[in-house]
């Protein structure tokens, strides 16, 4: 995101100063709109409209927006200004102040901003013609190749990278460029780098040309981010490699903590922790949200992107901090999932291996971050095994909710599972596809001829590896074939007793 202009702040504030003054003019009486009575309703209101022009990026503009860009920016946080000086003078039985001194500075302000604003990025900002910027954004024309082959190809190739590398270290800066170029050939015409937030751009590019896509733009900015990667899926081969970038939620944190000063911060964080964080979670305010935001810097968490990427028939290879932004470098290895129905907001629908070896969805409240379903195999390969047969420091679940874990709250709709007959009190526990895969052939075969249950045998014999785990299964479905009553009332008294008197808990 470009950072904001102290010109523009400026500026602005003037803006507001002289549309009040203007609007005071226009009274019969000037003076006693003044008076210290109204100076000190503007001074609320000035306050209101800087801490809504910073918090909605009225200030993060560049050159040559576009016009709805613009209008957005501009709009929105002055609608929220009015919104919450309207509710302050009703609040508070202020209402003796104007309302054409009120909606009329809003008014002139918002016109004037529309006029001075489109200056600014379309005549002070205008640059030349930039052949960095014409590289970054679209492949070579035909004059562009005729051009090149007048030159000598080494000097070509050479001039090629360095304008493409200082394009690419003025976008991301000096050591977001050095990654880059660590991981890619610059000269290779195989390689495309794009700085885009549509999947148009995508889209657009010939088949079959590109074995490497790198895109700069940050993918909190991209609405649509899932068809998007699929976009880049489609376009590259088998293996071919892909790049980004994103601020992750905790970068997002420091970042906004570190911007204001104390006590403001963590209300500006809470207010965008609610905002771009709880609203898109929820159907009611998820329209809102995308309407007034166009899913421009959303908040996204290191799991969902990664699993997001993984959803869209993505390896990640490398993932690593550069300038505070969070680099992925990934590799195509399937087709994309295309899920209709992903799991995002607080209630979940787990794909897990049921009776018959069926896939049955296993309701949950969520306790990881959206998407992380998918990242199982790079959690494992990163992270291998625990004790009790879950993954060493699993950063797919969320902080805030792994108390619902330790106390089984995210399992109680599992009983909707159970009133469907997909499961029973005492079974082995329903796994996925991918845990499955590590079970031995016979206990695979063994476990799909019964029913998942709520309360598996971990919690009669407390194993801790997966051998121990498998162990348990096998000993409890053998039981299970010979006195199916006895076992079940067995092993749901042992787990009770354990959870109850031996801290058994789950992970």
């Amino acid at each position: 995101m470009k950072p904001p202009k102290t010109g523009l702040v400026i500026t602005d504030l003037l803006i507001l100063a002289g549309s009040y003054v203007f609007m005071a003019g226009l009274k019969p009486v000037m003076v006693s709109y003044m008076n210290g009575r109204y100076l000190l309703g503007f001074g609320v209101t000035l306050v209101i409209w800087v801490i809504s022009s910073f918090y909605m990026n009225k200030y993060h503009i560049g050159r040559k927006e576009r016009p709805t860009f613009l209008i957005r920016n501009i709009a929105y946080p002055n609608l929220l200004t009015l919104a919450f000086v309207s509710f302050i003078i009703y609040a508070f039985n202020t209402t003796f102040y104007s309302r054409m001194m009120v909606f009329g500075t809003f008014g002139v302000a918002t016109l004037v901003e529309m006029f001075v604003f489109s200056l600014y990025t379309y005549v002070i900002c205008a640059p030349e013609y930039d052949v960095a910027t014409a590289f970054l954004e679209k492949p070579p024309t035909l004059m562009d190749k005729r051009r090149m082959r007048q030159a000598k190809v080494h000097s070509k190739i050479h001039n090629g990278i360095r304008v493409l590398r200082e394009a690419i270290a003025e976008e991301c800066g000096e050591k977001a460029a050095a990654f880059v170029e660590n991981h890619v050939n610059l000269g290779d015409p195989g390689t495309l780098v794009l700085s885009t937030n549509t999947r148009f751009n995508i889209l657009r590019q010939p088949e079959n040309q590109y074995h490497t896509m790198i895109n700069l733009r940050r993918v909190n900015d991209i609405q649509y981010l899932n068809k998007f990667f699929e976009s880049v899926n489609h376009k590259l081969p088998q293996g071919g490699m892909f790049i980004g970038c994103a601020e992750t939620s905790e970068q997002r944190k420091k970042r906004v903590l570190k911007k204001y000063p104390p006590v403001l911060n963590w209300i500006m964080y809470t207010v965008d922790y609610i905002f771009k964080r709880v609203f898109p979670k929820f159907y009611p305010t998820r329209k809102i949200y995308f309407f007034m935001t166009r899913g421009n810097n959303r908040v996204l968490s290191r799991a969902e992107i990664l699993g997001r990427l993984y959803s869209c028939g993505f390896e990640v290879t490398e993932d690593t901090h550069v300038n505070g932004m969070f680099y992925f470098v990934t590799r195509r290895v399937r087709e994309p999932a295309f899920d209709e129905s992903p799991t995002y907001g607080p209630f979940v629908k787990l794909r897990r291996i049921g009776k018959g070896g069926e896939q049955i969805n296993v309701y949950k409240f969520r306790t990881m971050h959206p998407f992380a379903e998918y990242l199982q195999d790079y959690v494992h390969k990163n992270n291998n095994l625990d004790n009790g047969g879950k993954f060493k420091n699993d950063f797919r679940i969320s902080r805030s909710r792994a108390i619902m874990r330790r106390l089984w709250i995210d399992e109680l709709p599992m009983l909707l599972n159970l009133l469907k007959g997909q499961m029973k009190l005492v079974g082995v526990r329903p796994l996925s596809q991918q845990y499955f895969n590590l079970y031995s052939e016979e206990l695979r075969e063994k476990r799909i001829k019964y029913k998942p249950g709520l309360i598996p045998p971990f919690y009669a014999d407390m194993p801790e590896t997966l051998e121990e785990i498998q162990q348990s299964e096998m000993r409890y479905l053998e039981s299970f074939e010979k006195k199916p009553l006895r076992t079940q009332w067995r092993y749901f008294w042992k787990a009770v007793g354990n959870i109850l008197f031996r801290g058994a808990r789950s992970a």
